[in-house]
């Protein structure tokens, strides 16, 4: 809070050694923010937490204070603590009326902690510390998907004032139930073991089960299985193209938005497909006004709306709200600045931005030389079949240090007199199988190279290759090792990588495009999730 006052006010802050709690020097605010908010600008990363506001609601402060969440934002724990969420799909609670079904979403609320409760007692955990310090607060986290769904059954625009009471008005009522329903089980199995001490102990909440019960949780992949939008998010596009596992491709379209343009006799194939090119229905004479207002996506809602929803989901949320703040792609670091702030204002936990083609795509092409250059001639043995020449004994190269996600990788390309001969690479502490499969890798493109085989082929081939652990290397995501030996090889042998900032991302497992939403990356056709 100190720092967000400071950096408003133009003033410096202490810069303190956590571990002394000692004031080490003092920094200006303003300039450290400004260099969070130029790497947000420029790829979405990092996003922050105000922790001080989280502490200010931490159930257990005997217990210690909190330090970190995971990674999406929407969670605060202590060391040792662990996510146990669920999300109630909000899109099926609505009565033939066009009225909000609360008799239902009660019922569904008290279920939910019931069996989120339940989850604790039966699950089998990794670390014994994990096991004992998630048992002693019996945190869980219920929250919400399908909430763009959710307005435009009721004929709501997601950038208008009633959505935003709409927003407060459901969490409030699934936070309240969701607290009765904790307490009713708490009776009968008894309040959780740190509840002295707690900000329940006191007469008014004589019985509490969890510490807390309210988390608004990134739902990428189970909105997907459920059918529905993701979160608290807009819709990411009205219609777009899913990749099946044939290779071939279907145009889908949101259910409401297709059954609303039949009823109107206005649906075609061919103007989803249209659609499906930007995913906006903003643009499209044929679609009428009042649809357009109901049927906006990510991109058609302003940032300040967009904090606007999250905010009102905040108030009544006991832990976080995982939610991404869209920006255009010519909106400026100004405007970053003043939506943090904002969010600082609107009382939020925490804020993830996300600009347009911030993260794109990298297209491999060669550079040409000035110099006419020609394809590696294939090197034949005397039977006529292709073979690797045979290594000089002494070569030239040069050695690149490259961060990935699982260390520092060493990777070196060497040349002969007739052209790149191999390629060697050496993680800094690897050991067992992830040193075999380096050497493998390396071993296997240095005989292509001695054969004959373009090192742009090779570049093809290895780039984009993922592994669990990618990383940001200079602006630049390392995907996996074979990708961070694509990269070197890519920069020596003179592959320029060119940047297409109005391309965007792709799936790493189908090719489809890639949404941010709820701070993570998602894919509608296959199911990947960067947060899975």
């Amino acid at each position: 809070e100190r720092f967000m006052e400071a950096a408003r006010e133009g003033d410096s802050y202490a810069l303190v050694n956590p571990r002394t709690h000692q004031e080490v020097r003092r920094l200006p605010a303003s300039e450290i923010l400004s260099e969070i908010i130029h790497s947000a600008w420029s790829s979405g990363e990092p996003g922050i937490i105000f922790l001080d506001r989280i502490n200010r609601s931490n159930p257990t402060p005997k217990l210690g204070e909190i330090e970190s969440t995971n990674p999406c934002g929407e969670q605060p724990l202590l060391p040792y603590e662990s996510c146990n969420l669920g999300s109630i799909n909000l899109g099926k609670f609505i009565t033939p009326d066009k009225e909000i079904d609360f008799r239902g979403l009660k019922e569904i609320v008290w279920d939910g902690v019931h069996f989120l409760d339940n989850v604790i007692d039966a699950n089998k955990f990794p670390l014994d510390e994990i096991r004992q310090m998630t048992r002693k607060t019996r945190k869980i986290g219920l929250g919400v998907m399908g909430f763009a769904d959710l307005l435009i059954a009721l004929g709501v625009p997601y950038n208008s004032a009633r959505a935003v009471e709409i927003a407060r008005q459901i969490m409030t009522f699934i936070e309240k139930e969701s607290k009765e329903a904790s307490a009713a089980l708490a009776e009968k199995r008894g309040n959780f073991p740190a509840y002295k001490g707690s900000i329940y102990d006191n007469p008014e909440t004589p019985f509490m089960r969890n510490a807390t019960t309210t988390t608004i949780a990134p739902t990428g992949t189970i909105s997907i299985i459920a059918g529905s939008s993701s979160g608290i998010e807009p819709l990411f596009a009205v219609s777009y193209i899913r990749k099946v596992l044939d290779g071939s491709e279907l145009v889908e379209a949101h259910p409401m938005f297709v059954e609303a343009m039949k009823e109107r006799g206005l649906y075609s194939q061919e103007l989803m497909e249209q659609i499906a090119e930007s995913g906006s229905v903003q643009n499209i004479d044929e679609v009428p006004e009042d649809l357009k207002e109901i049927f906006i996506t990510s991109m058609d809602v302003s940032p300040e709306d967009h904090i606007a929803i999250q905010a009102a989901f905040q108030e009544s949320t006991d832990n976080a709200v995982s939610k991404t703040i869209n920006f255009p792609e010519q909106a400026t670091e100004e405007e970053v600045r003043r939506a943090y702030m904002l969010a600082w204002e609107k009382g939020l936990k925490g804020i993830t931005i996300y600009r347009y083609g911030s993260r794109p795509i990298q297209v491999l092409n060669l550079r040409k030389k000035k110099t006419g250059t020609q394809e590696p001639e294939c090197v034949c043995a005397p039977n006529g079949k292709i073979a690797p020449r045979p290594r000089p004994l002494r070569t030239h190269g040069v050695t690149e240090r490259v961060r990935t996600g699982c260390g520092n990788l060493y990777v070196t390309v060497n040349w002969d007199d007739h052209d790149f001969c191999e390629v060697f690479a050496q993680m800094g502490k690897a050991g067992g199988c992830a040193a075999c499969q380096i050497e493998a890798e390396s071993r296997l493109i240095s005989l292509a190279l001695r054969s004959g085989v373009s090192p742009r082929v090779i570049i093809k081939q290895l780039s984009g290759i993922r592994c669990p652990s990618p990383s940001w290397v200079e602006g630049k995501q390392i995907l996996s090792c074979p990708d961070a030996m694509a990269k070197v090889l890519a920069s020596v042998a003179n592959v320029e990588v060119k940047v297409d900032d109005h391309t965007l991302m792709a799936c790493p497992d189908c090719g489809s495009v890639l949404e941010m939403e709820e701070g993570c990356l998602l894919c509608r056709s296959c199911g990947f999730s960067k947060c899975s």
